[in-house]
């Protein structure tokens, strides 16, 4: 089934503007649906009918439909009421009974309009009431009316509210105040009010300025968001938080306007306490983690450094590469540990660890391995070496970012010590990554294998971290046209949700 911007790009008399009001409409309009306790369906023109491009249930209260009705089309014939407001021919419909899947529904029929011209028609459809509503159920109904009335002339959605949710953001059933122009409270739910009695205020708050009572119980020393005032006196479509005695209630103002003037407004409200505590929790927890990474980063590059002298100090050969072995390896657990520094999870995006681990392998493998920008010395052979790096490895859990950064840095120093270093050449790092399984093969077209099996500490140890830590395999084989291809295939564990 088509999209509804597909929909909306194939409807006539549509432009982006028109289309964007609709989908702002669309992501707001579940406070309507939750005060008048309706299913509302959105339908457009399209090829002559009438099509439901969107559709929300109520999150309180039956829904009159069983199967989603969107992409349902009807014609004329079918509903000649509805097409007529979608052609302009009527300006408005009289509320009418229908039947929904068997059990009688009411149906109300309202027109969306957007700088005077009809975008859209909301259907607002809810079952047959057996008795009576309550009083609570009666108020909040004709507020929802209000609103249908501004989406009906152009004055809903308020451009500018904020549609994205954000953690904690209230609904209509965790609790509604309703303010006349100037702030005064006309009514409260019994949710609001339980919500703002366990904050501190007191007895009924019917006929005095939300803003007032609200003052008098905020933490002096918390700091105060600059749109609380405007959010309490409902002056602006906007959302903010209120701390008192030591919780805290998430606030949205929805201003309600009649002819252009506001005369009114909506105060969602609930009670976010424990969400923020839990919020905070979590920032402290984020926040320990990354210092505990920097520390580590920086304590391996400390005795990576002390490698580094040592290694200078030595007067024999083969200590002085030993040294400097030790000394890349821990330089690479260090780009795993900087690289958790970047993110806000534990993972890595291992194609930057790759990258720097080229980098880091290909300048300090070998005395003997000189690029192109260097000056020889004592004679030996300048060569040049190139890297790149072809797919992608994707995100890769902690635990198993630094055994594979190891690996792919023993594998790409291997190649470019024994495989480039007589004749230089390319290395080419190559991901494959498919879901949970994950194929790097390092390719290098130097001077080959030939008869010789790969050996070395280097080599064991690479070996060693695949089978042991990542449970996967590593092979060698001879590249077509002259080289040698190292094969590392492992299957991952799934990032945590």
């Amino acid at each position: 089934m088509p999209s509804r911007a597909n929909f909306l790009s194939d409807a006539p008399g549509h432009d982006e503007r028109t289309a964007e009001w609709l989908r702002l409409l669309v992501g707001d309009w579940n406070v309507v649906s939750d005060l008048t306790r309706a299913d509302l369906v959105l339908w457009i023109l399209r090829g002559g009918q009438a099509t439901a491009v969107a559709h929300i249930r109520p999150s309180a209260g039956s829904s009159v439909y069983y199967e989603d009705p969107v992409g349902i089309a009807v014609d004329d014939r079918s509903d000649p009421e509805l097409l007529a407001l979608l052609t302009g021919r009527r300006d408005q419909v009289d509320p009418r009974l229908v039947e929904r899947e068997g059990r009688p529904a009411d149906l109300l029929t309202i027109p969306v309009r957007k700088d005077g011209l009809v975008a859209g028609v909301i259907t607002v459809e809810s079952p047959v009431p057996s008795t009576p509503r309550p009083p609570d159920r009666v108020r909040q109904r004709e507020l929802g009316m209000r609103m249908l009335r501004m989406v009906s002339t152009g004055e809903f959605p308020i451009a500018g509210a904020p549609i994205p949710p954000r953690r904690g953001a209230p609904r209509v059933g965790d609790g509604i105040v309703e303010l006349d122009a100037n702030g005064v409270v006309q009514w409260a739910s019994p949710n609001a009010l339980s919500a703002f009695h366990r904050f501190g205020v007191e007895g009924d708050m019917t006929d005095t300025t939300l803003a007032e009572l609200s003052t008098e119980v905020l933490q002096s020393r918390a700091p105060v968001d600059e749109s609380l005032p405007l959010v309490l006196m409902g002056r602006a479509a906007w959302r903010t938080d209120m701390q008192a005695r030591g919780g805290t209630l998430s606030l949205r103002a929805v201003p309600l306007k009649a002819s252009g003037v506001r005369d009114g407004a909506i105060v969602l409200v609930r009670d976010v306490t424990e969400l923020r505590r839990r919020e905070r929790e979590l920032m402290t927890k984020d926040a320990t983690i990354r210092e505990v990474h920097h520390r580590v980063k920086n304590n391996l590059q400390t005795v990576a450094a002390l490698l580094r002298m040592q290694s200078r100090r030595m007067k024999s050969d083969e200590a002085r590469d030993a040294l400097f072995e030790a000394m890349r390896r821990v330089s690479t657990i260090a780009l795993v540990h900087e690289s958790l520094l970047q993110g806000s999870e534990e993972a890595v995006f291992f194609d930057e660890v790759i990258d720097r681990c080229l980098r880091l392998a290909v300048d300090a493998a070998s005395a003997s391995v000189r690029h192109a920008d260097t000056d020889p010395m004592d004679g030996a052979v300048q060569v040049e070496v190139s890297t790149e790096r072809i797919g992608k490895a994707g995100t890769v859990r902690a635990e198993e970012a630094t055994p594979l950064a190891l690996v792919v840095t023993e594998l790409v120093t291997n190649a470019v010590e024994h495989g480039l270093s007589e004749t230089g050449g390319t290395l080419t790092v190559r991901s494959e990554r498919t879901g949970s399984h994950l194929v790097i093969r390092i390719e290098d077209d130097g001077v080959g294998m030939g008869s010789r099996k790969p050996s070395g500490l280097g080599t064991n140890i690479a070996s060693t971290l695949v089978q042991g830590e990542l449970g996967g395999t590593l092979t060698w084989s001879d590249r077509p046209g002259g080289g040698t291809i190292a094969t590392l295939d492992v299957y991952l564990d799934p990032l945590g949700v």
